[in-house]
């Protein structure tokens, strides 16, 4: 019988370096929380710190599973509402002390039921975990306010056990939940499956050669996630005896950011949930060392988006990341570009060469088939436009026989069709502006509070707000451009920054009001049409000769079909990149400029509900959403066929609710249908 050698102390170092880090952080910040406290810290404290960085730890460590696998999960916070709500609508309040163990199998039930959903998508369909995982977080945020629309319901004070000491006054009982978990994952990390996870997580591809079951594998750690997300929703629940079905909602960020400080690498295959669980008391003490210092809590989404984007940029100067590479070339990546040209310019080039030296020109090809991949994936969208009208007229009539629905309809457009320029460019290179939302707030905010209704302050206020969404995008590119960090991680991290700044600008309470001129751009009248309709055309017929008829557009594309070749190529890929997330953001200021000129104010939150929407229609109107394939007339066609399903939705005697979840079943079908076929 052979035994195992141990491996050397600094190689189990080397691998635990990055929880090592953490934990003492968390120790040196706690310590530093107890030097702000006159008091000494007792065993209350310490119960009070377990339980209430508990349910951000038990969801991260479902976090750390999707990221280790090489993914991301949107879904998280939907989830752990849909389990709260679940929960307080189904318990008996005649019933104090429930069975602990019968709910808590039925949250976290619920919770690997979603990860079913996601793993079916990502690991059998083999579509893109952003979009499964943000369309499911819609369409279970939909299912949510279904089944509870407003906080309240009743949970037994039985589930309040999750919150208190498994031995008083010793022991904590978040401490042992979260131990039992850690404790499992150690056993599941040495079998079969945590060798598959980490394979897939360092290369899918190579794992997929050597045979490993990569779908089966995917599924089972979405299922695992979600069960976890769902345990999570118990938690809360008990620790806070009521539902609420936005509870989860602001979890998401604290989630994504506690992975990143436990040192688990975004793109999978290093990193574990210990070191997940330390990061989420990391924020947790940060948070209450800003309360100590009487610091508004305003400034807690920043720190924690501060935390994040830090812990993202201390990973990103390892050995082999993209930061790290460009430190050490230097300006070495800086080359000759003149006389490169791309393959598609070499195409052109060589046609013209062959036309310029032929005595007869060459037949040229039919305007159907010179665009037939672009009008395969943009009709789609108007033909589905076409039936969601029929079925209007049908339903609510007044469609084809008056002007006012028309006008309507584009009105509300708008908003949606200047959002596809901005969030389709960034698509269309292969990344994800989450930043959007509260982008439109910020500058829904500003304009009201600079202009005050005056319509002369218009002719200041619109370009400092400009200004200022052209300085976030430029923070936005840089990031992901030099930093070398994950869109996705960074745009949240922003969409935080935002959110602090916009609360801390307005005091929590925006004042003021849009100018007179401004209101009636979006809502006034000339010859019976809304004023915003005739610019709405000139701004479409910019996108598109942006997108496809300037060297600008080209790179967009050339670097969504592959950013390195197309940096080979001579295209000045890093600044066409910054530029991209510039325009995003500017769209997103002029959305949030017509809203408030639209409903005569801005309001916290007013961006929310833009963001699955400016990624629906992208994806709707044909576009790849790794990049590279795409047309901003389909995009515009999916931004009037979605205002158009609202309008009818809104006729029906269907709840609000559904919207979210009928939108983001369109997404799921739209990606299914439009996909690349593999192979």
């Amino acid at each position: 019988m052979t035994t195992r050698a141990m491996p050397p102390i600094g190689t189990v170092v080397q691998r635990s370096r990055a929880v090592l880090v953490s934990i003492a952080v968390l120790v040196g910040l706690i310590a530093f929380s107890n030097w702000l406290n006159p008091f000494p810290l007792t065993y209350f404290d310490i119960s009070f710190l377990a339980s209430g960085g508990a349910t951000t730890a038990i969801a991260a460590m479902g976090q750390s599973l999707v990221i280790l696998s090489g993914g991301f999960d949107l879904s998280a916070g939907a989830v752990i509402s849909l389990v709260n709500a679940a929960l307080a609508a189904n318990m008996d309040p005649a019933n104090m002390q429930a069975s602990v163990p019968l709910w808590t199998a039925f949250g976290v039930a619920i919770g690997m039921a979603v990860g079913a959903f996601n793993g079916f998508f990502i690991g059998f369909m083999r579509l893109q975990p952003i979009v499964v995982t943000l369309a499911t977080m819609f369409i279970v945020q939909g299912i949510t306010l279904l089944v509870m629309d407003k906080p309240g319901g009743f949970i037994s004070a039985s589930l309040g056990i999750y919150a208190g000491d498994a031995i008083p006054n010793f022991l904590p009982f978040p401490i042992v939940l979260i131990g039992v978990v850690l404790l499992l994952w150690m056993l599941l990390k040495r079998s079969r499956y945590g060798l598959a996870l980490y394979a897939i997580g360092s290369d899918g591809d190579a794992a997929e050669a050597s045979g490993l079951p990569v779908s089966r594998t995917l599924f089972v750690t979405y299922v695992l996630a979600g069960g976890l997300y769902g345990l999570a929703g118990v938690y809360v629940s008990g620790q806070t005896g009521s539902g609420d079905p936005l509870v989860g909602n602001a979890l998401l960020l604290p989630i994504f950011a506690a992975v990143v400080i436990g040192g688990t690498r975004l793109g999978g295959g290093q990193g574990g949930l210990l070191g997940s669980v330390i990061g989420a008391y990391v924020l947790l003490v940060v948070v209450n060392i800003l309360l100590a210092a009487n610091v508004s809590a305003y400034y807690s989404t920043i720190a924690e988006s501060a935390v994040l984007l830090a812990a993202v940029l201390a990973g990103s100067l390892s050995r082999d990341s993209k930061l790290s590479e460009q430190l050490r070339a230097g300006l070495s990546w800086l080359r000759a570009r003149n006389g490169r040209l791309l393959v598609s310019q070499r195409d052109r080039v060589d046609n013209r060469m062959a036309f310029a030296g032929s005595a007869t020109p060459p037949v040229l090809p039919g305007f159907l088939t010179r665009n037939a991949a672009v009008l395969r994936y943009s009709l789609p969208a108007w033909i589905c436009l076409l039936a969601v009208l029929v079925a209007t007229q049908l339903l609510l009539g007044n469609v084809f026989t008056g002007w006012a629905y028309w006008d309507s309809l584009i009105v509300l457009s708008t908003f949606l069709a200047v959002l596809a320029l901005g969030q389709g460019a960034v698509i269309l290179t292969g990344g994800l502006d989450l930043s959007v939302p509260w982008m439109i707030t910020l500058a829904g905010v500003m304009l009201t509070g600079m202009s005050a209704g005056s319509d002369g302050s218009l002719l200041y206020a619109v370009p400092v707000v400009l200004a200022v969404a052209a300085l976030v995008g430029l923070i936005n590119g840089i990031g992901i451009v030099v930093l070398g960090l994950s869109p996705i991680v960074f745009t949240l991290a922003m969409n935080g920054i935002l959110q602090g700044v916009t609360l801390l600008y307005s005091g929590g309470t925006p004042d003021g009001f849009a100018p007179a001129s401004l209101r009636w751009l979006m809502t006034g009248e000339v010859l019976g049409v809304t004023p915003i309709i005739p610019l709405l055309l000139v701004f479409v017929t910019f996108a598109v000769l942006l997108l496809t008829r300037t060297p600008f557009g080209r790179r967009i594309y050339a670097i969504g079909n592959s950013e390195e070749a197309a940096h080979l190529s001579g295209v000045r890929t890093s600044a066409t990149l910054i530029a991209v997330y510039m325009l995003c953001s500017m769209c997103a200021a002029v959305v949030g400029i017509l809203l408030t000129g639209f409903g005569g104010q801005a309001s916290l939150g007013m961006g929310d509900e833009y963001l699955l929407p400016s990624i629906a229609i992208v994806v709707v109107g044909g576009a790849l959403i790794t990049g590279g394939r795409g047309h901003y007339l389909g995009m515009v066609g999916g931004a009037v066929l979605l205002t158009a399903m609202q309008t009818l939705l809104a006729g029906t005697t269907l709840p609000y609710a559904f919207r979210a979840v009928f939108f983001g079943l369109i997404i799921l079908v739209a990606v299914v249908g439009l996909r690349e076929k593999r192979g």
